[in-house]
């Protein structure tokens, strides 16, 4: 029996047995938010629930991957899980006012400048963050914007929401209209660039007391008269229509702003063994690009150890980074093991029905992919490790089309890492095999 995707139906239920829903927060047409409470621990949580069957599996992945964030202008995500009718995400409930609430109590008609600034400061040592981890929120707004005790909270990232699906009455369905950036309407590229708009749009909003409307000539200083000019240009600029104008980052567009961001005090989503001997910066830096290139949740390097020929997962960005970085893999196991054994890549579109897939390893880990990439990393001719990417954050499956990029960038990867594989004769590496 399907549990039910209404709000009506199910507030008061306890779902997976420990979460009790009190009442709704928000819904859209992808997914629901509801107030609940954890029974295990008597503390009151925010539960999304993806709404749309269609998108389960994105959703699934996703949640995976926000899950790793760990930043403290970042909802923490602390549970998913997923019950007959599809996937929710369990987060922390941020006490404080959203700042759209905020604006509507106190705006006359804006906020002050130099609050307004702060608080979208603040906005982008969060974004800073997530774009570093090579995500996108997709949705900044006013609303998305907890005002704590301990300053700003960005919460409810635009999971569940397929960046080039057109809705039937021709938007697109991915963001808010007047903090939404032109690309994302046109079906365009979705960068950080498409966030640095909706944070300027979000700046405009808090200081004009409503959101700006597109290509609109009507200077912010018309309406607040203490906009001083370089402020208006700097807004101006966030708001370009066309992304390449538009400023690089949101670290950048503090600066401007005359509010450079804090140190970083963020976790990254890369992780590697604790090796003196590794090449650890550079591993890192291989996953999380391979991640942004391919629009992956993970992706892992594992490497051949010549005394016991077994893959040893050394590096890994992601979901499910932490877990598999250090794991070995018996010779020949899994899709990795052939992969290296017979020196050819492979695009695997569905993980969980291949025969060939190492299930009971990936379980372990606690990460079980739905489609992935694997490429062998090969010098002169024999393969030293391989290159996993998993799940594609679109929700779309690897196919073959993609090997030839992947491959590709394998080989730079070699390239890069000098990679020698006696230096993994000693590691003292968990064995799953």
């Amino acid at each position: 029996m399907n549990e039910p995707r209404t709000a009506s139906q199910v507030l008061g239920r306890t779902l997976r047995g420990r979460y009790r829903v009190l009442e709704p927060i928000s819904s859209g047409a992808m997914g629901a938010v509801y107030r609940a409470i954890d029974v295990e621990s008597d503390i009151e949580v925010a539960l999304k629930q993806c709404t749309n069957p269609h998108h389960d599996q994105r959703f699934e992945a996703e949640a995976r991957l926000l899950g790793s964030l760990q930043h403290p202008r970042v909802v923490r995500i602390v549970d998913h899980f997923a019950a007959p009718s599809g996937q929710y995400l369990v987060m922390d409930l941020v006490r404080g006012i959203d700042l759209g609430v905020l604006l509507k109590q106190r705006g006359q008609p804006g906020l002050p400048v130099e609050q307004s600034i702060e608080y979208v400061r603040q906005t982008c040592e969060a974004l800073q963050y997530v774009h570093d981890q090579q995500i996108v929120h997709r949705d900044v707004k006013p609303q998305n914007l907890i005002l704590s005790e301990s300053g700003v909270v960005l919460v409810d990232f635009g999971i569940a929401r397929l960046l080039d699906e057109v809705e039937a009455q021709g938007t697109v369905g991915i963001g808010t209209p007047r903090f939404m950036a032109p690309e994302v309407f046109a079906g365009g590229n979705v960068s950080a660039r498409t966030d640095v708009f909706s944070v300027a749009a979000t700046l405009w909003t808090l200081i004009a007391g409503r959101p700006p409307v597109y290509a609109d000539p009507t200077k912010l200083s018309s309406i607040a008269p203490d906009v001083p000019p370089e402020l208006e240009r700097t807004i101006a600029a966030g708001l370009e229509m066309i992304p390449e104008r538009r400023v690089a980052s949101v670290a950048a567009f503090a600066k401007a702003l005359g509010a450079p961001l804090r140190t970083e005090t963020g976790v990254s989503l890369a992780v590697s063994i604790d090796d003196p001997d590794a090449s650890r910066g550079l591993m890192e830096a291989v996953v999380h690009t391979a991640a942004g290139v391919f629009g992956a949740a993970a992706a892992s390097i594992c490497l051949v150890d010549e005394t016991t020929g077994e893959l040893v997962y050394q590096s890994a960005w992601g979901a499910g980074a932490r877990e598999i970085v250090g794991v070995r893999l018996p010779p020949g196991a899994g899709i990795a093991g052939q992969v290296v054994s017979g020196g050819v890549a492979e695009a695997v579109p569905d993980c969980r029905t291949d025969p060939r897939f190492a299930a009971r390893i990936a379980a372990g880990t606690g990460y079980v992919p739905y489609t992935m990439l694997v490429v062998p990393l090969q010098r002169a001719g024999r393969s030293i490790g391989a290159l996993s990417i998993l799940d594609r954050r679109d929700g779309r499956a690897y196919r073959n089309e993609d090997l030839e990029p992947a491959g590709l960038f394998a080989d730079l990867a070699v390239k890069a890492l000098d990679v020698t594989p006696n230096s993994f004769t000693s590691l003292g590496m968990t064995s799953l095999g």
